[in-house]
């Protein structure tokens, strides 16, 4: 049976994308970012929650304060790349739930009142969302390289604050030579699908 999607759709989001280590100098714009965001917006989480923030980092002196913050590995890559974005989860987001939400106002209530559920809600939502913003990069035809090898608490200070919990750093742009490694193995279906 074949997928509703184009296979050279399926191929651009996911058989032939590959996480990038390397990019090409060409830059990513403001608008681009804005159109992978007006896309993966539309992905589904819990009660419409929209924890997800993107910090983008482009100046020279925001990128030299990250880098430092990164693992040994992750912080050529960093340095380099034509833009790199903080992800990380709001964990105020209930505040906007009466509006995302209005068929259920009363859930930022109800259900979000304490601090522990709305941390726990918001990284799930937000790792959620994380994984369609990735998925946005490969459609807009740009290659993403996300990573959590990094001082999470160290960035949390340079760059956010108390309510803002960092869930990783993605590096962005047109994959340049030596970009990813060969495509590593993967789990068959009787290995992951189990029916009850």
């Amino acid at each position: 049976m074949s997928l509703v999607l184009d296979p050279t759709a399926q191929d651009l989001l996911f058989r032939e994308a590959h996480t990038a280590n390397a990019f090409t100098d060409e830059p990513v714009t403001d608008e681009q970012v804005q159109a992978i965001y007006d896309l993966v917006k539309f992905g589904p989480t819990a009660f419409n929650q929209t924890p997800l923030r993107v910090t983008l980092v482009r100046s020279p002196e925001a990128r030299e304060r990250l880098v430092k913050h990164m693992a040994e590995g992750n912080q050529e890559k960093t340095a380099t790349a034509p833009l790199v974005a903080i992800l990380s989860a709001d964990n105020e987001f209930h505040e906007e739930l009466p509006a995302l939400f209005p068929a259920f106002p009363q859930a930022k209530d109800l259900f979000f009142s304490e601090r522990p559920a709305r941390e726990s809600a918001a990284r799930m939502n937000a790792a959620l969302q994380a994984a369609y913003f990735i998925v946005g990069v490969r459609a807009a035809g740009l290659a993403a390289g996300p990573m959590t090898g990094f001082d999470h608490e160290g960035v949390q200070k340079e760059f956010l604050d108390d309510d803002h919990t960092p869930l990783m750093v993605v590096n962005i742009g047109k994959p340049g030579e030596g970009a990813s490694y060969p495509r590593s193995p993967r789990l068959a279906y009787d290995e992951v699908v189990t029916t009850v």
